[in-house]
This record gives C-alpha cells, structure tokens and sequence, in this order.
C-alpha cells in the first residue's frame, strides 16, 4: 500500500501523506507510521478524535462531531464546524491544540455560519477562520 501511494505521490523527494476519510485512526497502525517515515513521508491525520492518535503522527488535525466523546485531546490543530447545536468552541478551548479554527458549516445557510465564524474569531482571538476555497468559490 505505502509504494502504491508514494507511486502517485506529486512530491516524491519528501512526501506529505494525510490520512483521512471516514475515521483513519480505526485502521492506522504502529507499523504503517513506522514504514512511512522509513520512506521519508510526514504523516498527518484528519481525525474525530474519537480514538487516541497513535504516537509518531506528525500532524493531528481534530474535528469534533456531535453526540461523541473527544478522546485526542491536544494536537496541531482543532477545527470545528460553526456553528452546530451541541458544540460550542468554548467547550474546547482546555483542550492542548496549536491552533484552533472554525469553518462555516456547509449548508444553505453558509453565508449567515461565515458572518457568525468570523465575528466570533474576531471577539474571541483565540480562534481563526478556516475557509474550504472550493467551496466559497463555488467549485464543487
């Protein structure tokens, strides 16, 4: 599986490798970490955090859901969909993260979770916008 990826890889001489999609942690392993730094990759994860990370993960990216228990507690970012009933940046802010961000929930109310993400990044600095580009720019 690593050579396949690497094979497709658009920056061979040191590739970036995030694992996402689904909940990644329920299938990475100690030994797909320690084969893909072998190969020179830095390894990153999109996670729920629902499941504790497994040490060597490079970059931990948390994006916490409704109705679920945070197990990765700290890590490089945290990124919360704002806003959503049930989870309020707040409840987060203990939590041992380098960065913390909000994104406008993707619905036809987009334009209103911007306004409410970027006022509350503006009164509250600890927290930063995140934009998916295709999305604001119309690109599905």
């Amino acid at each position: 599986m690593v050579e396949t990826v690497l094979s497709i890889c658009s920056t061979p001489e040191s590739p970036f490798i995030v694992c996402t999609g689904g909940e990644p942690l329920l299938q990475m392993d100690d030994q797909l970490i320690a084969v893909l730094h072998a190969k020179g990759c830095a390894v990153a994860v999109e996670t729920n955090g629902t499941k504790p990370a497994i040490p060597g993960i490079d970059w931990i990216t948390v994006s916490p859901k409704i109705g679920t228990a945070l197990r990765q507690t700290s890590g490089n970012e945290l990124k919360l969909v704002y806003p959503q009933d049930g989870l309020a940046p707040a409840q987060f802010e203990s939590c041992a993260f380098d960065h913390f961000f909000l994104q406008p929930i993707d619905s036809p109310k987009r334009p209103d979770a911007l306004a409410r993400c970027i006022e509350y990044c503006l009164l509250n600095p600890k927290w930063r916008l995140s934009m998916q580009l295709n999305k604001a720019a119309g690109i599905k």
